[in-house]
């Protein structure tokens, strides 16, 4: 029973001995440096303002997010004139139409996603474009209502897998 109660206690001995205690807070520290570059702003997404790798337009998000909206329009914005990057397009498109550190503009939020949605991106974002695009014609959303418009694009977004355009489809009963 003896041995039984030490092997018990063998994580506590571990750490009270000081030179466990020492090379745990080395291993630790090893750990650290290694996982971080020595230039830790090089993760952060102001590093990707001027980048002209198409990476940063996925940090456009991360900025949005943690509320530096200055920084994610400039990013989305180069992203979508660099590449025309749809995803770009609807995050900025979002933006607007929340007014997530700009004024609203459901006007320039549909323009972005109709660009989106006539677009053929390989990433397939354009199937979302188009299924916000849809809802916007449909509800009159920073456009004319029209709702014939807005359930084709709504059925060709559902037509290439877009669930949301399908159970909107099925909600409104479009054939």
């Amino acid at each position: 029973m003896a041995a039984r109660v030490e092997v018990e206690r063998l994580p506590a001995l571990l750490l009270e001995e000081p030179l466990i205690r020492a090379l745990t807070r080395l291993s630790i520290s090893l750990l650290i440096s290694w996982a971080a570059p020595a230039n830790a702003s090089e993760l952060g997404y102001e590093a990707y303002l001027d980048s002209d790798k198409r990476i940063k337009c996925l940090y456009g998000y991360v900025a949005g997010k943690t509320g530096n909206h200055e920084t994610a329009i400039r990013i989305f914005e180069d992203c979508i004139q660099r590449w025309n990057d749809v995803y770009s397009m609807i995050w900025l498109a979002q933006m607007y139409e929340s007014g997530s550190g700009v004024k609203k503009d459901q006007a320039y939020a549909t323009a972005l996603m109709k660009r989106g949605a006539e677009l053929d991106d390989t990433a397939d974002y354009s199937s979302m474009a188009r299924y916000h695009y849809g809802k916007a014609l449909y509800f009159g959303l920073g456009t004319e209502m029209n709702r014939a418009e807005g359930v084709k694009w709504l059925k060709r977004a559902a037509a290439q897998g877009n669930s949301a355009a399908q159970s909107f489809l099925d909600d409104i009963n479009a054939d």
